[in-house]
């Protein structure tokens, strides 16, 4: 399991923002997240974050977003339907998985999600998959 400060690519780092249930590294386009062990991750926790990447990288900015689940915490997939609700929006999403009950939340969250998650076992590799989509995505507008 890689933590991204932990990997070649932190040296493109923007902004960390930290909040008692994570740590979002904000970069070029791209937010990678490494939730704290046990949180049960909500929609009023995904508002600061929002909030903290816009503040970051624009309102308008195309985003690619990394969940790097390093540790183990839960979701409420219902909570992706308020996510919509609010307007917002996700170029990309990936998932860094590493055991087999992120296999079982990663199912849940696709009932909810309305675009595709594209799930990996490496960090860097969801990297590199991030950033090749938001170079092609920006060279189309």
């Amino acid at each position: 399991m890689k933590s991204v400060k932990n990997i070649d690519f932190f040296k493109n780092i923007k902004q960390v923002r930290e909040f008692d249930f994570g740590i979002f590294y904000c970069f070029d386009g791209l937010v990678i997240s490494e939730m704290k062990e046990g949180v049960i991750f909500n929609w009023n926790m995904a508002k600061h974050a929002i909030k903290a990447s816009q503040e970051v990288l624009g309102e308008d900015c195309q985003i690619a977003y990394i969940s790097n689940r390093i540790n183990s915490y839960y979701i409420v997939p219902t909570d992706w339907i308020k996510f919509f609700k609010n307007r917002n929006q996700l170029n990309f999403y990936s998932v860094v998985g590493y055991t087999k009950g992120n296999r079982v939340s990663l199912y849940l969250e696709r009932l909810f999600f309305r675009n595709s998650i594209k799930k990996f076992t490496d960090l860097e590799e969801a990297i590199s998959w991030s950033m090749e989509k938001i170079e092609k995505e920006s060279v189309l507008f």
